[in-house]
């Protein structure tokens, strides 16, 4: 009966995007401590944050390539085992080295998780479910935080934060394992037939499609954390709002995208994913105008709100629409290919953002996310355009 795994694999889906936020707010509470018991100064933790990003970065990229031969249900038990073993080291870490090491390795396990996930979901789920997932690592970023911190506030280590998210993740892998053989085939889940048999790589790496995605993906990264991060800046130095002010301001541009999700996942699955991508790519545009205009801080918190809803679905509908640019045959490697590039400008997009508004004004934060905003819906009318002769002839795996 498909209904009934469904409900367990959508179970163990939003369990697993939970999991992959829960480490990024353990780390920003727990490193004062950990800093102090280990001697370090406070900028080691970049050394930390390179490691895990090479990880994940990596793992993301090879994890398109290798789902054909693991197979979904394998990759996602040997990752998650892997993001348990990491975060088990973490609480056990005598010193920075070992952490450094851990965090790479967390980085291979979390990548891989993202990846696959993200390809399996594109195939199986629609797009209220695709949403969805996407606002629940959310929640897993929010949740991490308020552990590390309960820990912290009851007398405990910081270690003990890691610990109980790595029995977490242990649990996870145990029911990864355990529904192996239930992952295997994506279209009994959703009523949809199995994607076409592999075909080389080298073909996939041909598709103009495919790299135009994975840039699109890149600038929507650079666009939604760049916006969350010089937002502060923005409204203090350039729009005169009190601190506390822009704090709330900058929190509501987060609840905006948290809500946007969980909203926008219902109303595409009625209207259309289609549809509804094109109207985020227009409001986000709308939005990164209203920050770019000079006026009053209200037009630019407006703006930010705006920016927020709107860019809400772009990710997991760009990721649920991949078959339809690359065919399906193309789409898990395609969408390992997306992750990555989304992972490494959501990195350098934000710096580079950063040293213009160093090097010029803060106000220059509206025109670069306005000039971000046109260029992503470039990148996918072409990518829409360039799609393979087989997909614009009516391939059914695309679908």
């Amino acid at each position: 009966m498909p209904t009934s795994p469904r409900a367990s694999l959508l179970l163990l889906a939003y369990l697993a995007f939970v999991s992959l936020g829960l480490p990024d707010g353990l780390l920003g509470v727990g490193w004062p401590a950990m800093r102090s018991e280990f001697g370090v100064p406070t900028e080691a933790v970049g050394v930390a944050l390179t490691a895990g990003t090479a990880g994940y970065l990596t793992s993301s990229l090879l994890a398109g390539f290798g789902i054909a031969r693991l197979g979904v249900g394998r990759l996602l038990a040997g990752s998650t085992l892997l993001a348990s073993l990491a975060l088990t080291g973490y609480a056990l870490a005598p010193g920075l080295a070992v952490v450094v090491c851990c965090a790479l390795v967390l980085g291979l396990g979390s990548g891989a998780v993202d990846s696959g996930l993200n390809a399996y979901a594109a195939g199986a789920f629609g797009p209220r479910h695709m949403n969805w997932l996407h606002a629940f690592f959310g929640l897993g970023v929010a949740l991490g935080p308020l552990i590390m911190t309960g820990a912290i506030g009851a007398g405990l280590s910081w270690r003990w934060g890691y610990g109980l998210v790595a029995a977490g993740q242990l649990a996870l892998a145990v029911a990864f394992a355990l529904t192996v053989r239930a992952w295997r085939d994506r279209g009994a889940v959703a009523g949809r037939p199995t994607p076409p048999a592999s075909v080389p790589v080298r073909q996939t790496l041909r598709l103009p499609a495919v790299w135009l995605g994975a840039l699109g993906f890149g600038v929507y990264a650079a666009i939604e954390i760049g916006a969350g991060l010089w937002a502060f800046l923005l409204l203090t130095e350039g729009r005169g709002l009190g601190a506390a002010a822009a704090g709330i301001c900058v929190s509501g541009y987060w609840i905006s995208l948290f809500v946007g999700r969980v909203v926008q996942g219902v109303i595409a699955e009625r209207f259309g994913s289609g549809r509804v991508l094109w109207g985020s790519l227009i409001g986000l545009a709308g939005g990164a105008v209203l920050v770019a205009l000079p006026g009053p801080a209200w037009s630019a918190v407006a703006g930010l709100a705006v920016i927020g809803f709107a860019a809400a679905p772009v990710f997991p509908l760009l990721t649920l629409t991949t078959a339809d640019r690359v065919g399906g045959a193309h789409a898990d490697r395609a969408i390992g290919v997306q992750i990555a590039v989304a992972g490494l400008c959501g990195a350098l997009g934000p710096t580079a953002i950063g040293v213009l508004l160093g090097r010029t004004s803060v106000e220059a934060l509206g025109p670069a996310l306005v000039v971000l905003a046109v260029a992503l819906i470039a990148l996918q009318l072409a990518a829409t355009r360039l799609r393979p002769a087989e997909v614009v002839a009516g391939d059914p795996s695309s679908s």
